[in-house]
């Protein structure tokens, strides 16, 4: 089935892509939803825990148990929303950032030779792929979407 397929070959080339990196990139050892909520605090500055559970997919118990992993490892800083002092709002620390980059730039180089080590066939299926790719991740954020409101 392909779906299964998709998402197995998907998964797998993640678990391996972020296992090569650790060798690659500084201490402290960080897990891939780490990674992802480091990378949606970088693209949206101050968002609160809930925000970012919803671009994650993730509820908030499990963003704020996140969150309390990476101010401990000097990766974020949760400040009082000012507009509500109930809500946090969370940052990216220096060290964070410096992370993000070097994490970026190893997994790109780590891609792109493995990409370039591909038949020129196989780099233009994947090439022609990632349309349909992001075609079926916009379907099925749309249909979470309106799973979410009923």
């Amino acid at each position: 089935m392909l779906g299964e397929e998709l998402m197995t070959t998907i998964a797998a080339l993640r678990r391996l892509v972020h296992r090569r990196l650790r060798s690659v990139v500084p201490d402290p050892p960080l897990r891939g939803a780490q990674v992802e909520l480091l990378q949606v605090i970088k693209k949206q500055p101050g968002i609160g825990i809930a925000p970012a559970g919803r671009a994650l997919h993730l509820a908030a118990n499990s963003v704020s148990t996140l969150v309390n992993q990476l101010i401990d490892q000097g990766m974020l800083v949760r400040q009082t929303d000012p507009d509500d002092r109930r809500a946090a709002r969370l940052w990216l620390t220096e060290a964070a950032t410096q992370r993000l980059a070097a994490w970026r730039q190893a997994r790109v180089e780590l891609v792109a030779d493995g990409v370039a080590g591909l038949s020129v066939a196989d780099r233009q299926a994947l090439a022609q792929a990632l349309p349909a790719l992001r075609a079926l991740l916009v379907a099925l954020d749309a249909e979470e979407e309106r799973s979410a409101k009923r």
